[in-house]
Protein backbone atom coordinates (compact mmCIF):
# COMPACT_ATOMS: atom_id res chain seq x y z
CA UNK A 1 0.00 0.00 0.00
CA UNK A 2 1.25 3.18 -1.05
CA UNK A 3 0.61 6.55 0.81
CA UNK A 4 2.04 10.26 0.33
CA UNK A 5 2.30 12.24 3.51
CA UNK A 6 2.71 16.26 2.54
CA UNK A 7 2.79 19.46 3.99
CA UNK A 8 2.56 23.07 2.14
CA UNK A 9 4.04 26.60 3.57
CA UNK A 10 2.45 29.62 2.11
CA UNK A 11 2.26 33.03 2.08
CA UNK A 12 -1.12 32.81 4.23
CA UNK A 13 -4.35 31.20 5.17
CA UNK A 14 -6.68 31.51 1.93
CA UNK A 15 -5.72 31.41 -1.70
CA UNK A 16 -8.80 32.50 -2.13
CA UNK A 17 -7.95 35.83 -1.38
CA UNK A 18 -4.33 35.83 -3.31
CA UNK A 19 -2.20 33.38 -1.23
CA UNK A 20 -0.28 31.11 -2.89
CA UNK A 21 1.78 28.00 -1.93
CA UNK A 22 5.87 29.05 -1.45
CA UNK A 23 6.61 25.06 -0.57
CA UNK A 24 6.02 21.37 -0.72
CA UNK A 25 7.15 18.35 1.13
CA UNK A 26 5.99 15.26 0.53
CA UNK A 27 7.10 11.67 2.02
CA UNK A 28 6.43 8.72 0.47
CA UNK A 29 4.98 5.20 2.62
CA UNK A 30 5.22 1.78 1.55
CA UNK A 31 2.57 -0.31 3.93
CA UNK A 32 2.66 2.51 6.48
CA UNK A 33 7.18 2.46 6.20
CA UNK A 34 9.06 5.49 4.36
CA UNK A 35 10.88 3.61 1.57
CA UNK A 36 13.23 7.04 1.16
CA UNK A 37 11.21 8.30 -1.74
CA UNK A 38 10.47 12.04 -1.13
CA UNK A 39 9.90 15.27 -3.37
CA UNK A 40 10.57 18.51 -2.15
CA UNK A 41 10.60 21.69 -4.08
CA UNK A 42 10.24 26.03 -3.00
CA UNK A 43 7.72 27.97 -5.71
CA UNK A 44 7.88 31.67 -6.23
CA UNK A 45 4.48 33.11 -5.02
CA UNK A 46 4.85 35.70 -7.12
CA UNK A 47 4.00 38.37 -4.40
CA UNK A 48 5.16 39.42 -1.30
CA UNK A 49 5.84 38.01 1.35
CA UNK A 50 3.96 39.28 4.65
CA UNK A 51 5.83 39.32 7.33
CA UNK A 52 3.70 37.33 9.36
CA UNK A 53 3.97 34.60 6.95
CA UNK A 54 7.81 34.91 6.89
CA UNK A 55 8.12 34.68 10.94
CA UNK A 56 6.43 30.77 10.72
CA UNK A 57 8.60 29.39 7.82
CA UNK A 58 11.53 31.95 7.48
CA UNK A 59 10.92 32.29 3.56
CA UNK A 60 12.05 35.42 2.27
CA UNK A 61 11.33 37.46 -0.94
CA UNK A 62 14.73 37.48 -1.19
CA UNK A 63 14.98 33.70 -0.97
CA UNK A 64 12.00 33.08 -2.99
CA UNK A 65 12.98 35.05 -5.69
CA UNK A 66 14.83 32.91 -7.97
CA UNK A 67 12.87 30.04 -7.57
CA UNK A 68 10.57 28.50 -10.30
CA UNK A 69 6.92 28.59 -10.59
CA UNK A 70 4.53 26.05 -9.16
CA UNK A 71 3.91 25.60 -13.08
CA UNK A 72 7.05 24.72 -13.68
CA UNK A 73 7.43 21.98 -11.79
CA UNK A 74 3.87 20.66 -11.21
CA UNK A 75 4.08 18.05 -14.08
CA UNK A 76 7.21 16.05 -11.24
CA UNK A 77 5.19 16.61 -8.94
CA UNK A 78 1.88 15.17 -10.03
CA UNK A 79 4.23 12.50 -10.98
CA UNK A 80 5.54 11.57 -7.16
CA UNK A 81 1.96 12.20 -6.05
CA UNK A 82 0.36 9.37 -8.63
CA UNK A 83 -3.64 8.19 -7.55
CA UNK A 84 -2.15 7.44 -3.94
CA UNK A 85 -3.85 8.31 -0.70
CA UNK A 86 -2.55 11.92 0.14
CA UNK A 87 -1.93 12.18 4.52
CA UNK A 88 -1.89 16.20 5.74
CA UNK A 89 -2.05 17.19 8.99
CA UNK A 90 -5.40 19.89 8.82
CA UNK A 91 -6.08 18.39 5.34
CA UNK A 92 -7.98 20.70 4.13
CA UNK A 93 -5.80 23.83 4.36
CA UNK A 94 -3.31 21.81 2.33
CA UNK A 95 -5.47 20.55 -0.26
CA UNK A 96 -6.84 24.11 -0.56
CA UNK A 97 -3.77 25.27 -1.28
CA UNK A 98 -2.46 22.07 -3.74
CA UNK A 99 -5.78 22.67 -5.82
CA UNK A 100 -5.52 26.01 -5.85
CA UNK A 101 -2.44 25.62 -7.33
CA UNK A 102 -3.60 23.30 -9.98
CA UNK A 103 -6.54 25.21 -10.95
CA UNK A 104 -4.13 28.33 -11.57
CA UNK A 105 -2.05 25.58 -14.30
CA UNK A 106 -5.45 24.70 -15.95
CA UNK A 107 -5.71 21.25 -14.53
CA UNK A 108 -7.45 19.52 -12.61
CA UNK A 109 -8.08 19.81 -8.88
CA UNK A 110 -7.17 16.39 -6.75
CA UNK A 111 -9.48 14.56 -4.96
CA UNK A 112 -11.04 15.46 -1.66
CA UNK A 113 -11.78 11.36 -1.55
CA UNK A 114 -8.11 10.98 -1.19
CA UNK A 115 -7.57 12.91 1.49
CA UNK A 116 -6.45 11.37 4.91
CA UNK A 117 -6.36 13.99 7.37
CA UNK A 118 -4.50 13.36 11.24
CA UNK A 119 -5.78 15.73 12.72
CA UNK A 120 -9.36 13.76 12.34
CA UNK A 121 -7.62 11.09 13.37
CA UNK A 122 -6.45 12.34 16.39
CA UNK A 123 -9.81 14.00 17.53
CA UNK A 124 -10.99 10.63 17.44
CA UNK A 125 -8.31 8.81 19.52
CA UNK A 126 -7.58 11.84 21.65
CA UNK A 127 -10.71 14.13 22.44
CA UNK A 128 -10.26 16.68 24.35
CA UNK A 129 -6.46 17.14 23.75
CA UNK A 130 -4.54 19.57 21.99
CA UNK A 131 -4.12 18.03 18.44
CA UNK A 132 -1.27 20.78 17.01
CA UNK A 133 1.71 18.74 15.25
CA UNK A 134 4.33 19.94 18.19
CA UNK A 135 1.14 18.56 21.14
CA UNK A 136 0.69 15.52 19.17
CA UNK A 137 4.67 14.72 18.27
CA UNK A 138 5.11 15.57 22.70
CA UNK A 139 2.51 12.87 23.14
CA UNK A 140 3.87 10.06 20.78
CA UNK A 141 7.61 11.30 21.55
CA UNK A 142 8.74 11.80 18.42
CA UNK A 143 11.79 14.10 18.54
CA UNK A 144 11.37 18.00 17.11
CA UNK A 145 13.62 19.36 18.94
CA UNK A 146 15.52 20.25 15.25
CA UNK A 147 12.04 22.19 14.12
CA UNK A 148 13.37 25.44 14.49
CA UNK A 149 10.56 27.13 11.96
CA UNK A 150 8.15 25.40 9.96
CA UNK A 151 9.63 23.49 6.77
CA UNK A 152 7.43 21.19 4.48
CA UNK A 153 9.85 18.30 4.05
CA UNK A 154 10.58 18.52 7.79
CA UNK A 155 7.09 18.67 9.13
CA UNK A 156 6.76 16.16 6.48
CA UNK A 157 8.85 13.86 7.90
CA UNK A 158 7.73 14.77 11.65
CA UNK A 159 3.88 14.04 10.26
CA UNK A 160 4.77 11.00 8.70
CA UNK A 161 6.42 9.43 12.02
CA UNK A 162 2.97 10.57 13.88
CA UNK A 163 0.89 9.02 11.05
CA UNK A 164 2.31 5.64 11.64
CA UNK A 165 1.66 6.04 15.36
CA UNK A 166 -1.36 6.79 15.15
CA UNK A 167 -2.06 3.93 12.77
CA UNK A 168 -0.95 1.72 15.05
CA UNK A 169 2.66 2.27 15.28
CA UNK A 170 5.62 -0.49 14.69
CA UNK A 171 3.53 -2.97 15.89
CA UNK A 172 0.61 -2.54 13.43
CA UNK A 173 -0.07 -6.42 13.59
CA UNK A 174 -1.22 -6.19 17.34
CA UNK A 175 -4.03 -3.39 16.52
CA UNK A 176 -7.67 -5.35 14.91
CA UNK A 177 -6.44 -4.93 11.16
CA UNK A 178 -7.84 -7.86 8.91
CA UNK A 179 -6.22 -11.30 8.42
CA UNK A 180 -5.14 -10.37 5.21
CA UNK A 181 -3.36 -6.66 6.53
CA UNK A 182 -1.85 -9.03 9.05
CA UNK A 183 -0.50 -11.19 6.46
CA UNK A 184 0.54 -8.16 4.61
CA UNK A 185 2.45 -6.58 7.79
CA UNK A 186 4.46 -9.58 9.27
CA UNK A 187 8.25 -10.00 9.11
CA UNK A 188 9.43 -12.55 7.00
CA UNK A 189 11.70 -14.00 9.95
CA UNK A 190 8.09 -14.67 12.05
CA UNK A 191 6.72 -16.71 9.35
CA UNK A 192 9.95 -18.34 8.99
CA UNK A 193 9.32 -19.03 12.49
CA UNK A 194 5.38 -19.95 12.69
CA UNK A 195 6.60 -22.73 9.42
CA UNK A 196 9.42 -24.42 11.33
CA UNK A 197 7.18 -25.07 14.80
CA UNK A 198 5.64 -28.54 14.60
CA UNK A 199 2.15 -29.60 14.14
CA UNK A 200 0.82 -31.85 17.12
CA UNK A 201 -2.35 -33.62 17.37
CA UNK A 202 -4.78 -32.09 20.11
CA UNK A 203 -4.05 -34.55 23.13
CA UNK A 204 -7.33 -36.12 24.34
CA UNK A 205 -8.89 -34.46 27.61
CA UNK A 206 -10.90 -37.53 28.99
CA UNK A 207 -8.81 -40.51 30.88
CA UNK A 208 -9.61 -43.89 29.11
CA UNK A 209 -10.70 -46.95 31.50
CA UNK A 210 -7.83 -48.53 30.93
CA UNK A 211 -5.67 -45.32 33.05
CA UNK A 212 -8.86 -44.90 35.19
CA UNK A 213 -7.80 -48.46 36.37
CA UNK A 214 -4.06 -48.16 36.59
CA UNK A 215 -5.19 -44.98 39.12
CA UNK A 216 -7.30 -46.80 41.20
CA UNK A 217 -4.64 -49.58 41.76
CA UNK A 218 -1.57 -46.56 42.57
CA UNK A 219 -3.87 -45.40 44.73
CA UNK A 220 -4.83 -48.57 46.72
CA UNK A 221 -1.43 -49.50 46.98
CA UNK A 222 -0.10 -46.32 49.11
CA UNK A 223 0.91 -46.71 52.73
CA UNK A 224 -0.90 -43.81 54.66
CA UNK A 225 -1.45 -40.88 52.50
CA UNK A 226 -1.74 -37.82 53.47
CA UNK A 227 -5.24 -36.93 52.43
CA UNK A 228 -6.86 -39.81 54.64
CA UNK A 229 -4.61 -38.71 58.03
CA UNK A 230 -7.15 -37.73 60.61
CA UNK A 231 -9.87 -40.14 58.83
CA UNK A 232 -11.51 -43.04 60.94
CA UNK A 233 -10.94 -46.16 58.88
CA UNK A 234 -14.64 -47.79 57.64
Amino acid sequence: MREIIFDTETTGFDPATGDRMVEIGCIELINRVPSGSTFHAYYNPQRAMPSAAEAVHGLSDLFLSDKGLFADGVHELMAFLGDSPLVAHNAKFDFGFLNHELKLCGLEPVSMDRMIDTVAIARQMHPGAKHSLDALCSRYGIDRSHRVKHGALLDAELLAQLYIELRGGRQIGLTLATIEEEQEERQPDALVMQAARPVRPARPHQASAQELERHRAFVAALDRPLWLDGVQPA
